[in-house]
């Protein structure tokens, strides 16, 4: 229950990044934000049953943004609309069609080896230090609950203590560093557009990116 609940932090991450932006970011990084809303979406389904074909369907839409991520970060040399742009669209599209199909037809361990994911980004301090943080924290968690489970899930309770979930606390923190990771490289974007973007706190509480000064040509 913990881990299907906690969950719905990567989809809240997700609308509030789409709803916060959308009239402010390029499409690439509206996909993007759609994308860690199917990751929310597939987790939930996945912890609720614990099918199989859905562990892979959990794996499978953080490729998928971290390619749309890639394709962000490779803007700042290929820019969208360019015959270069288009063919490493198609490239990073091609890339995730294929590890896709084998993900489908494999598998154990060459299932998981066909899976891979990475990202990358540089731009405010604080954005950085909070994304990063998130993400140590989480991945921390994540180990720990992999290799104290025993302790952690029966050990801890039988002596009265709370299982600290930590799995959850992995599914939260992990969204608080996607959403953070995220506005850094879209603060880093709108600067190389030529745009001076300052970084508000939306109901006092979610950082949103703001152009600071508008270009010559609005991002679409």
């Amino acid at each position: 229950m913990f881990n299907t609940t906690s969950s719905l932090a990567l989809v809240a991450a997700g609308l509030l990044g789409f709803a916060f932006h959308r009239r402010v970011l390029e499409r690439p990084f509206l996909l993007a934000y759609a994308a860690l809303v199917v990751v929310g979406l597939v987790s939930v389904a996945f912890h609720a049953t614990l099918r199989f074909e859905l562990q892979m369907m959990d794996e499978l839409p953080m490729l998928w943004l971290a390619l749309v991520i890639a394709f962000i970060l490779a803007q700042r040399r290929h820019l969208p609309g360019t015959r270069a742009g288009r063919r490493l669209a198609m490239i990073l599209a091609a890339h995730g069609l294929l590890v896709t199909a084998l993900c489908a037809v494999t598998r154990g361990a060459l299932q998981f080896a066909c899976f891979q994911r990475s990202s990358r980004a540089s731009a405010p301090r604080r954005l950085l230090a909070v994304g990063f943080t998130a993400y140590g924290v989480a991945i921390t968690a994540w180990f720990a609950d992999l290799r104290f489970c025993s302790l952690v899930a029966r050990a801890l309770p039988a002596h009265g203590f709370v299982n600290p979930q930590l799995h959850a606390v992995w599914h939260v923190l992990v969204s608080v560093g996607f959403y953070a990771l995220l506005l850094l490289i879209a603060h880093d974007r709108l600067a190389w557009l030529g745009v001076r973007p300052t970084l508000e706190a939306r109901f006092g509480v979610f950082p949103v990116v703001r152009p600071g000064r508008v270009p010559g040509a609005t991002p679409s």
